[in-house]
């Protein structure tokens, strides 16, 4: 009686067996197992803060072909949490970033980049075609569009998020398990959901996470030890403590359940009540620009600003009252009821909820400063810090 011959894993080079020879003795991988991976693709979604770490790795560990979907650029900014980039990159396309470190890295990685916005037009057709998908956006909006767009083609979605010092990973295939509405039937309101840049992330928290998606995307592949398939994995980075939640998914999901709704991709931006994408200069809302012009015509006019003291700290315009959004309603007092307001925080969110508590409380005169300070040091005053 004869045994079965194992799968017939790709050729390797003597190099790539020396670079990969620490795999090579596991038990669990052998040469059949970095075999599967050189013969993978997996797509990353966004080359942030979770997608660096995890294109590192993946890159590291041999996986055949990778591809990265971005359409920023390096900010200064993202070099705090942002491994993937440099100093020098600054500035650069993150996508052009990424293809000079991961060459760099490993060589024998085929590279596809998608230098797009993923929307709900394209998103079919740039996720089509691969093994795996690991979720890096920052956005609810992009969350739900990468869910369903894989729940639709049958892709495994291995996800990630982070916020301050807290992480969540899992992994959502819908053939075997939850999906990520399974989880999040409904997005929060927007409101009450501060972004990275809002509500900040310590720079070591992507690197856990996004590394942690690595992992579980190269054991999807591999067929080896147990996915997250049905768990949500809580990482507190404070108490370093790691907890799961058992997901089960829910019989009356609008896209994986037996009877969907959702059929097609929808207006993800509508959908988590965000409207048209990035504020504007609307009703209720004016430009850096034209708020110079203002401040300089009328000395009447009252400046709210509505972050947190340690941001005023970093950076303040001169002339502006500090009110922070969660002392507001006790100190609506100290506000003149007939005084033309802006309100403004760091990028918007915040100043328009303030705005619309002051417009509840029966001020009439109130505006909100659209991008923030950031859009004032960059359009007005660049000896305004930003941060």
């Amino acid at each position: 009686m004869t045994s079965s011959a194992p799968t017939q894993a790709p050729p390797f080079s003597h190099e790539e067996l020396i670079r990969y020879s620490r795999h090579l003795v596991l038990p669990q991988v052998v040469l059949e197992g970095q075999g599967k991976l050189k013969r993978a693709r997996m797509l990353l979604v966004g080359a942030g803060g979770l997608g660096s770490p995890a294109a590192l790795y993946l890159a590291a560990a041999g996986v055949g072909t990778i591809g990265l979907v971005d359409f920023d650029a390096v900010d200064r900014s993202n070099l705090q949490r942002q491994v993937l980039h440099g100093t020098g990159s600054v500035g650069v396309s993150k996508l052009e970033s990424a293809r000079a470190r991961l060459g760099d890295l490993n060589p024998n990685v085929q590279l596809e980049l998608v230098e797009a916005h993923l929307t709900s037009v394209n998103a079919l057709d740039v996720l089509r075609g691969w093994d795996v998908v690991l979720d890096g956006s920052d956005n609810f909006p992009t969350r739900y569009l990468v869910n369903d767009a894989c729940v639709m083609l049958g892709i495994p979605n291995v996800y990630g998020a982070v916020l301050r010092f807290d992480g969540q990973v899992s992994v959502f295939d819908a053939k075997h398990g939850p999906c990520y509405r399974c989880l999040y039937r409904e997005p929060p309101p927007p409101e009450l959901v501060p972004s990275c840049a809002e509500g900040g992330v310590l720079g070591v928290v992507p690197g856990v996470v996004g590394s942690l998606q690595a992992l579980e995307a190269m054991k999807l592949v591999m067929g080896t030890g147990a996915s997250l398939v049905g768990r949500l994995l809580l990482f507190d980075g404070l108490k370093l403590q790691f907890r799961e939640i058992a997901l089960s998914k829910d019989p009356d999901c609008a896209v994986c359940g037996p009877h969907p709704t959702i059929r097609q991709l929808i207006d993800y931006e509508a959908f988590c009540g965000i409207g048209d994408g990035a504020p504007g200069t609307g009703d209720g809302e004016i430009g850096a620009g034209d708020l110079r012009a203002e401040r300089e015509r009328s000395t009447n006019l009252v400046l709210l600003d509505v972050r947190e003291p340690f941001e005023w700290e970093i950076a303040h315009i001169d002339g502006a009252t500090l009110i922070p959004l969660g002392e507001l309603p006790a100190r609506l007092r100290e506000l003149d009821g007939h005084s033309e307001i802006v309100t403004h925080c760091h990028h918007g969110a915040r100043a328009r909820r303030a705005a619309e508590l002051l417009r509840a409380a029966g001020f009439s005169k109130v505006r909100t400063l659209s991008g923030g300070i950031d859009a004032w040091s960059s359009e007005v005053d660049p000896t305004v810090p930003r941060y």
